[in-house]
């Protein structure tokens, strides 16, 4: 089989690039349809390399469907190696030595995705992080990657007062910064099919999680006159047009959270703002149990921007956790490579 393009398709290659060729869009459509799925689900992304699938995907795309696929389109090629995960190599994490030195951090979903990222950069600041998580095997392997640095870590559900209580005690008399990370999708759906079971699982690990765990942070905050709280919302806080009801309520909910807490306890030395990402590549699960949700989302997120890798996310929040931040307070910063802007 050959294809029409001057140089062999690979895991390098845009999804659009192995769309657009005849070969390779036969060979992925095939794939796809396999799976119940069409290649309209990947137009949000059409601008990636084949490659970021792979870690997208949450195993339902392995590295050795790739190889297959490439040899499938390359007859008698070698299969390429993967790409890096970040489409283009163009901006490169530079950590600022000492930035949290003497400071305690609690960071939530630090398993996986933005919270393992923003772990991540705190440790190698200088900060000694509460690393909170509900895997236990997801917590074991950030600990072990992170071998010499000041890591604490706690399974524990935040919308639980136990779970929550733990936490502030591991973090011990002093918490400097808190990273509200930890959070859920909803399934795509409008209010007129929204289930109760959904509304109420979005609105008790984005919100109620969120406020339970700030509500805990505050009295050590306050006895040491300074703290930062950074929570995360969404560009669903921004626009309605990104995710279903429950998630879209839940963030701009977060956001109210966020606001009110700035006014409240900004002359006590306390900084509260939240950062709105756009299409971070995580394992939160986006599912659209909705015929009409999906396509109107899908609809609206043809114009954003690629999807990151989460280190991107760390940046924006390590600055607004840190003391570079210190004049910034209340806000709902858009961290979405422009695509509020849009």
């Amino acid at each position: 089989m050959s294809t029409t393009t001057t140089a062999p398709l690979t895991g390098a290659s845009t999804i659009q690039t192995w769309l657009d060729d005849p070969a390779g869009g036969a060979a992925l459509r095939g794939l796809l349809a396999q799976g119940g799925q069409s290649a309209d689900a990947l137009a949000p992304i059409a601008s990636l390399p084949l490659a970021n699938l792979v870690a997208m995907s949450g195993g339902a795309f392995p590295q050795a469907a790739l190889d297959a696929l490439i040899a499938q389109v390359n007859p008698g090629a070698v299969a390429a190696e993967p790409a890096a995960e970040t489409p283009k190599a163009e901006w490169a994490e530079k950590i600022t030595a000492g930035r949290f030195t003497g400071q305690t951090v609690i960071v939530t979903g630090a398993g996986s995705g933005i919270g393992r990222a923003t772990a991540s950069r705190v440790a190698r600041e200088g900060g000694r992080v509460i690393a909170v998580d509900v895997s236990q095997e997801r917590l074991d392997e950030f600990v072990a990657a992170h071998s010499g640095a000041d890591v604490v870590a706690l399974t524990a559900d935040i919308t639980d007062d136990e779970g929550v209580a733990r936490i502030i005690e591991a973090a011990g008399d002093r918490i400097d910064a808190l990273a509200n990370i930890a959070g859920i999708m909803d399934d795509m759906t409008p209010v007129g099919d929204v289930t109760d079971a959904v509304w109420d699982r979005v609105f008790r690990v984005n919100v109620t999680g969120t406020m339970k765990l700030m509500r805990a942070v505050i009295p050590a905050m306050l006895a040491q006159g300074s703290g930062s709280i950074v929570n995360t919302s969404s560009e669903a806080s921004l626009r309605g047009s990104a995710a279903g009801a429950a998630y879209t309520a839940s963030k701009h909910a977060v956001v109210g959270l966020t606001k009110s807490s700035a006014f409240m306890y900004g002359p006590s030395g306390i900084r509260v703002n939240a950062v709105a990402p756009g299409a971070v590549i995580t394992n939160i699960e986006a599912k659209f149990n909705s015929p009409l949700g999906a396509d109107r989302v899908r609809t609206g997120m043809a114009v954003m921007a690629p999807p990151v890798t989460p280190d991107r996310l760390a940046a924006s929040i390590t600055f607004l956790l840190s003391d570079d931040g210190v004049n910034v307070n209340g806000q709902n910063l858009a961290s979405d490579g422009g695509w509020s802007a849009a």
